[in-house]
């Protein structure tokens, strides 16, 4: 029997979900809804299995183990699993620099 897990998303996600969405819709609202549609289909699935996801690299490499991640190219949906709730904090473009990204919101936590 699979446990089944919550997913709540922090307002920092909902922003960064947001911003990727109004600025792919400028040029294509019809890929817009598309990813949009992706990244939140992804975010939900992980009611189930969130272990599935790995570990932040660049929070490893600082010695941070807590965060996980998932990948639909190129955006990064970051995570943390606490009791029977998944708390997704982040949905970020891979193509930045995602450790000075991570490392200043975990800093201004």
């Amino acid at each position: 029997m699979n446990t089944m897990y919550k997913v709540f998303w922090a307002s920092v996600a909902e922003d960064d979900l947001k911003n990727i969405i109004l600025y792919i819709a400028k040029d294509n609202p019809t890929n817009a809804k598309t990813i949009l549609g992706k990244i939140t289909g992804k975010a939900s699935s992980l009611t189930q299995l969130p272990e599935r996801g790995r570990t932040v690299p660049e929070l490893q490499d600082q010695g941070i183990f807590l965060y996980r991640e998932l990948i639909i190219a190129p955006w990064r949906i970051i995570y943390r699993i606490s009791d029977k709730k998944v708390y997704v904090l982040s949905v970020l473009d891979s193509r930045q620099n995602i450790e000075d990204i991570l490392l200043k919101r975990l800093i201004e936590i």
